[in-house]
Formats: C-alpha cells, sequence, structure tokens
C-alpha cells in the first residue's frame, strides 16, 4: 500500500478532509458513551518533539490509548534526528519499528525531509510553517457550533492576528471547504503573498473567499467566527516590544471589538494564549467562548487522523494463522 502523510491540509481534496472531520465525529460520538472502539490494537507511534507541547502531546498519546494502541515519547534531544545519525537513517529504522510517526519541529523542513524516507505515515504535529492537525480540530468545532440555518460554505471565519503558523494552516484549510476567510493585521504582519496566491485559488476551486485587510472592525462585522492566536513565534522574543505597539489595542480581541460581532459569534483560539494580550479574560471565558471545546476536539481528531492513516495499513491476519504460530512458539516455550 502507497504511504500517505499528513503534512500539510492543501495535500488533501476537500472530499477527503469532510471524511477526515466525518470519522473524527463519529469516533467522538462512540468516546461520549464510552465506546471507542480499539481500532489501533498493537499498533505504535513514534513521537518526536523538538520544543514543548500540552495539548499536542496529550491528545496523540492519549488518543493512540483509547485507540489500543502505544505512543512512544521521544523528548527533544533523545534521539539523534539528523544530528548524530541521517535523517534518512532515522526514518528507515523507525519505519522498521513502528506503525507511523509524529514530528513536531522548529523547521517544516524536518518534517517533510522524515517524509521523504518514511516508510510509514508522518504526522505533522506543527512546525514554523503551518499546524494542520490544529485546524481540522477547529473546523470540527465550527461545524459543532455553525449558526443555525448555515452550512459549511457560508460561515464567515475572520482570524485577527499575526501570519502564524496556524494562521497559514487555517486560511488554506477554510478557503479548501468553500469558507469566506478573512484575515485582519497590520500591513507589515499579514498573510505572505504566497499563502494569499494558495488560498485564492482554493477560493476558484471551492466558491470560498479570502479578505485580507488592516481594518479589525470590518473583519468582525459579519463574523460567525474570530479567531486569535500569540503576536510572537519562538526565535521572535527580540520582536516582542515593536509587534505590542503594532498590534496594541486595535488588533487584541476586546470586549469592545467582540461587541462589534454578529450576536451568534463564537471566539476562538488555538491555546497556549497570552491572557490580556491578543484577547482579554472577559473574552476567553466569555459564554461564546469556545476554546476548551476545541482543546478537547484535539483528542478527538487526532483520533480520527490516526485511524485514517493507520488502520488500512494493519495487518489482520485470520484467526487460524494467529492460533497456529501461537500453538509453534508456545511449543518451543515449554521445551526450553
Amino acid at each position: 500500500m502507497t504511504v500517505r502523510h499528513f503534512i500539510d491540509t492543501q495535500d488533501f481534496s476537500k472530499k477527503e478532509l469532510l471524511d477526515i472531520i466525518e470519522l473524527t465525529r463519529k469516533i467522538k460520538a462512540a468516546d461520549k458513551q464510552g465506546c471507542t472502539p480499539k481500532l489501533l490494537e498493537g499498533a505504535s507511534l513514534a513521537m518526536i518533539f523538538e520544543e514543548p507541547s500540552t495539548r499536542t502531546r496529550v491528545s496523540f498519546e492519549v488518543a493512540m490509548t483509547e485507540l489500543g494502541g502505544h505512543a512512544l515519547y521521544l523528548k527533544p534531544g533523545e534521539i539523534h534526528l539528523g544530528v548524530r545519525e541521517s535523517m534518512y537513517d532515522t526514518a528507515k529504522v523507525l519505519s522498521r519499528m513502528c506503525d507511523a510517526v509524529f514530528c513536531r519541529a522548529l523547521k517544516h523542513e524536518t518534517v517533510t525531509e522524515l517524509a521523504k524516507y518514511a516508510e510509514v505515515p508522518v504526522f505533522n504535529g506543527l512546525t514554523d510553517y503551518n499546524h494542520p492537525t490544529q485546524v481540522v480540530c477547529d473546523v470540527t468545532a465550527m461545524l459543532e457550533h455553525m449558526p443555525a440555518g448555515k452550512k459549511l460554505e457560508d460561515l464567515n471565519v475572520t482570524f485577527i492576528g499575526d501570519a502564524t503558523n496556524v494562521l497559514s494552516s487555517l486560511m488554506l484549510m477554510c478557503t479548501k471547504l468553500g469558507i469566506n476567510f478573512t484575515h485582519a493585521a497590520p500591513k507589515k504582519y499579514q498573510a505572505p503573498a504566497e499563502w494569499q496566491a494558495w488560498s485564492r485559488t482554493n477560493c476558484s476551486q471551492s466558491g470560498g473567499s479570502l479578505t485580507v485587510t488592516d481594518d479589525p472592525v470590518a473583519a468582525v462585522r459579519e463574523a460567525d467566527f474570530i479567531y486569535t492566536d500569540l503576536w510572537w513565534w519562538v526565535g521572535q522574543e527580540d520582536q516582542i516590544p515593536e509587534r505590542r505597539a503594532a498590534f496594541m489595542p486595535d488588533y487584541q480581541v476586546s470586549t469592545a471589538l467582540f461587541g462589534k460581532a454578529p450576536g451568534h459569534c463564537k471566539f476562538m483560539h488555538c491555546l497556549p494564549a497570552s491572557r490580556g494580550v491578543e484577547a482579554v479574560d472577559a473574552v476567553m471565558d466569555h459564554p461564546r467562548s469556545i476554546i476548551f471545546d476545541q482543546s478537547e476536539n484535539r483528542l478527538h481528531t487526532e483520533k480520527g487522523l490516526l485511524v485514517y492513516f493507520i488502520y488500512p495499513r494493519l495487518k489482520r491476519p485470520p484467526e487460524a494463522l494467529k492460533a497456529h504460530h501461537r500453538a509453534e512458539i508456545e511449543a518451543l516455550v515449554a521445551r526450553l
């Protein structure tokens, strides 16, 4: 079977992405009744982390456990990833021992190179360019909290803030699905031209729309969902004063700005958050904030992704064959 990786939502069709979301929702429904099927019994996932994580690490590890499999946490510096051992060798070794590989990397090239050589599915757990597992979770949450009478293609999603890896993935996935997407930020921090070009190509095929503006009030006026993220990324700490000055106060999701949106509008944040910076507590903890629904959905989304990519590849030998090997091994052990 040809191996397929989950590196970028751009690698998938609208139907494939919706299939993953539908699978996620069915597994979530089963989980809520304590009926999560052990579809990955005996499977193993190698989890490579180059930086710390809360939601991503916990969700993947718990997902594998509840699906009957095992997740192996490989913390920063614990394996020879491209240092004392080539990426090629690492990918080949992990492919022989595990059914899939997860990688959270500082550089996107690390994940793509790992996938280039791996013989099992590779999951992108976040890079400096994108965060695809997060946005599958986000769109799942949007479907759960969609305004009455609207369908997916009617949704208006507004992202306020820096052109982060989450913005990249959210913009591309929303436009791929036909959602109307708006990015509001100071001109210097708006989505790069390349991201916008890819998104507009998506829109031409899906019927969605893309708006990039420096007017946050106009951006939220028809929003069904307002989404924000941190204003600086790893390695940008020296830019914090400059970035605070550029975004504050106009691009902070304050109660005043949230109040400019329709009364049904929901607030979203991928977390972790700098409370009181990109959004105030009154909005983050508002009755129409769904940030913790998003967080919970990371668990169900990872289950959906793991099953979608790993389950079809698992060997499911007939009971007679399993009994044959068990008998031979037990007979040998008895003679030892």
